[in-house]
């Protein structure tokens, strides 16, 4: 099996000149919430529950000052909640991603002339991590998703927990850290070295089923 180097990059030589067409992706679209109030509500929760308001405990009862705390503890809530649901969102489209790399692995495994690229006994081979470079090479409109950072909050949760089990740190600062290194992880544990797939030899849909 052949192999065409662009770069730092190694592609794969997929046999013949046709181009194959992969199962489309279907993505779930935005996280959308059912009761949104029930979230602004836990948000509102962690923010008193985890002092994020930093009030020194002898602030008095003012009534401007009241105003601007309520404002400020309103602000931080809607920030948590934002943030909660880019979460979601990321974590759903990483289901859906997974789903389509274990469709296209048996479309490969069903085509003769595709077979053996992702057969980890030949060199050089396509991994699972493969798929996601494809999809970053095809440059498709995740609108602000991060394909390698949703795969990876799927990897992390099977399901997407509630808010109320976040801290506010995980949804501030921790969430895009713990996302790479599970993707990273994970990309890992393809038998190395790894190729990627020529993006013109492959075609296929992405399909939104938001109904939003």
């Amino acid at each position: 099996m052949g192999m065409e180097i662009v770069g730092d990059r190694k592609f794969v030589d997929v046999p013949g000149s046709r181009t194959h067409e992969l199962p489309p992706l279907l993505v779930r679209g935005s996280a959308g919430m059912k009761r949104m109030d029930r979230v602004m509500e836990i948000a509102a929760g962690i923010v008193e529950s985890e002092d994020l308001l930093a009030e020194p405990s002898d602030a008095p009862d003012i009534g401007p000052l009241v105003i601007e705390r309520e404002q400020r503890r309103m602000d931080l809530a809607i920030n948590l909640v934002e943030q909660y649901l880019g979460v979601v969102s990321h974590w759903r489209w990483g289901d859906d991603v997974l789903e389509w790399i274990r469709q296209c692995e048996t479309t490969f495994g069903q085509r003769l002339e595709l077979r053996n690229l992702i057969n980890t006994g030949v060199w050089p081979h396509a991994g699972r991590s493969s798929f996601v470079r494809l999809l970053e090479d095809k440059a498709i409109d995740t609108h602000g998703i991060g394909i390698e950072k949703a795969v990876g909050l799927r990897l992390t949760f099977r399901q997407p927990p509630p808010l109320k089990c976040f801290s506010n740190q995980f949804l501030f600062y921790l969430n895009s850290t713990v996302a790479n290194t599970a993707y990273q992880t994970w990309e890992s544990m393809s038998k190395a070295p790894v190729s990627s797939l020529p993006p013109e030899r492959f075609t296929f849909d992405v399909v939104n089923l938001s109904i939003e």
